[in-house]
């Protein structure tokens, strides 16, 4: 028994195959004020949306969020197209911090309120 499919009928089914992969994070990079949402995220790399085409310029320092809050920095040294994503790696990645940067050690925990006597 053999299956013919039109060529349409196939890259539908592909395009609707992959959509149904997609995760429901809601990861997200931002560079020059630009911001792409981020398909599979992995160690060392992460993947946009082929349609994205000006994702295929993205170099260099980009931001990377889940939702509002800021998770990484990440520098992005090299892109590749493949199916219907583009790669990127990165060379390195800092992750996020709530607090600010020191140049000193904390030897105590700071006190949590100050109680007056009247």
């Amino acid at each position: 028994m053999t299956t013919f499919l039109p060529p349409e009928v196939l890259a539908g089914l592909e395009r609707d195959r992959h959509r149904a992969g997609l995760p429901t994070r809601r990861l997200r990079v931002e560079a020059g004020g630009q911001s792409y949402r981020v398909i599979r995220l992995w160690d060392d790399g992460f993947s946009l949306a082929l349609d994205s085409m000006a994702a295929e310029h993205l170099r260099g320092r980009v931001d990377l969020y889940d939702g509002p809050r800021l998770v990484s920095q990440c520098l992005v040294i090299a892109c590749e197209a493949e199916g219907h994503e583009i790669r990127f790696e990165y060379k390195r990645m800092t992750g996020a911090s709530e607090e600010q940067p020191v140049d000193f050690v904390r030897h105590a925990p700071p006190p949590a309120g100050l109680l007056t006597c009247d």
